[in-house]
């Protein structure tokens, strides 16, 4: 059963930190295992590639199999049904249109002592987006991943997916090709990542590298990160539900599930003032479960990691909401705006009781790739800005230096560093002695 707290229990402060605290994470140590694998891709490039490929995913390529060729993006947007690929272009038209707000412009000033400072954007040259491809097969992944790169500028888009036994899914094919993947590749696992970070004879090295994966694919991002960037390093996905009594059992019940049936895992949790409204939540959960094709995730998840907290008014929610900072923040309450405004923490907040959070992994249109593990205490969801660096610009005149220099020269000898007191010194005094 899913865990029961009440702030009015004498021991609801530990049993709050115990749930914090509690680790969903599969207790694999695969650290040193990645790194072997990030070691000979380094050292063997593409040989070491299709090792690791034939071993873990029972295909056997070359090196020229690795990258999907046009035809095969051809075959793949044939066998899609039309509904399916009419969903998945409205929703990269939402994602598109939202992105594009969010494109900053430069800047150039002239401050009080005449110097011009500034910022430029630019955008990354080469991103690699890593796709699960394995059990689930997520096209919305692809879409929220690829389309803020493609906003942002970035030329060269490379995507990489696992295909046990040679599989490739149609509806991967259609989203890349949708989103403006520029290339795709047929290999999953540590070992793409390394491929990407390192580069080797067939993959492109890029600059960073985004998506998700498992515990293999988050080592070795977390492993390679320095010589490339990373999204971040994601956790099992998680909901937290501030619901009053008003709503719909079932509505609740089903945004629960809906998060659950991601992965054993998954954390989903309910927070009410009304008791008597989440028995009847836990109740429609019992009886969903029977309908759906995920019931055995879905009910490991709940039962392991699901949670209920009693709150006797619905404000006394926000410092739980902000000491969780969930990946996903649904508001079913009547003043949803008021209660929002008050928290800090969380990836995605969805306000009011029409807005359920699968809104948001398909077509509202921000990406669903959100921190989690309480990471939105300090990082935000994916966006342009994740694909733009900002580079500082400071043009200095002689008369700009003659008003700044001094100072900066008094600060550099604090410093004890000589040669940054002499490059300011000999430019103020030319004619003095080196």
């Amino acid at each position: 059963m899913p865990k029961s707290l009440d702030t009015k229990d004498p021991g609801f402060e530990s049993a709050f930190k115990a749930l914090l605290d509690a680790s969903r994470e599969v207790p694999e140590d695969v650290d040193s295992d990645v790194a072997e694998i990030l070691s000979q891709v380094h050292k063997r490039g593409d040989e070491a590639l299709i090792e690791y490929t034939e071993r873990f995913d029972n295909i056997s390529l070359t090196s020229a199999d690795f990258r999907v060729d046009e035809a095969e993006f051809v075959k793949a947007r044939a066998v899609i049904e039309n509904d399916v690929l009419e969903a998945l272009q409205f929703a990269a038209s939402r994602i598109d249109a939202y992105h594009r707000r969010q494109l900053p412009e430069d800047l150039e000033v002239q401050d009080g002592v005449g110097i011009k400072l500034g910022f430029r954007y630019r955008p990354l040259q080469t991103v690699g987006i890593y796709v699960p491809g394995g059990m689930a097969v997520y096209p919305s992944s692809v879409l929220m991943n690829a389309i803020p790169a493609r906003v942002a500028g970035v030329e060269r888009i490379c995507m990489t997916v696992p295909t046990p036994a040679g599989v490739l899914s149609p509806l991967l094919l259609a989203a890349a090709s949708i989103a403006g993947v520029t290339e795709v590749y047929r290999l999953g696992g540590a070992q793409a990542i390394a491929a990407f970070a390192f580069g080797t004879e067939s993959m492109p090295s890029v600059d960073k590298i985004v998506g998700p994966g498992n515990a293999y694919v988050t080592a070795a991002k977390r492993q390679v990160f320095g010589r490339v960037g990373i999204d971040m390093v994601a956790g099992p996905s998680e909901i937290l539900i501030l619901a009053d009594g008003e709503n719909d059992p079932a509505w609740i019940a089903a945004d629960l599930l809906a998060q659950a049936e991601h992965d054993p895992a998954a954390r989903a949790i309910l927070i009410t003032d009304d008791a008597a409204f989440a028995a009847r939540v836990e109740e429609v959960i019992e009886t969903t479960l029977q309908t759906l094709k995920r019931a055995k995730i879905a009910k490991a998840s709940w039962e392991k990691n699901g949670a209920i907290i009693k709150v006797t008014a619905l404000s006394d929610a926000v410092p739980l909401i902000d000491a969780i900072a969930p990946e996903h923040l649904e508001l079913a309450i009547t003043d949803s705006e008021e209660i929002a405004v008050l928290v800090q923490n969380a990836g995605a907040i969805f306000l009011g009781r029409y807005a359920p959070e699968a809104l948001g992994d398909y077509v509202a249109g921000p990406s669903h790739v959100l921190p989690t593990g309480g990471s939105a205490r300090f990082s935000s969801g994916l966006s342009v800005f994740d694909f733009l660096k900002r580079t500082s610009l400071i043009d200095v005149n002689v008369d700009g230096l003659s008003r700044l220099g001094r100072a900066a020269e008094v600060l550099a000898q604090a410093e004890g560093l000589d040669a940054h007191a002499l490059s300011l010194r000999i430019r103020r005094n030319p004619r003095d002695d080196v």
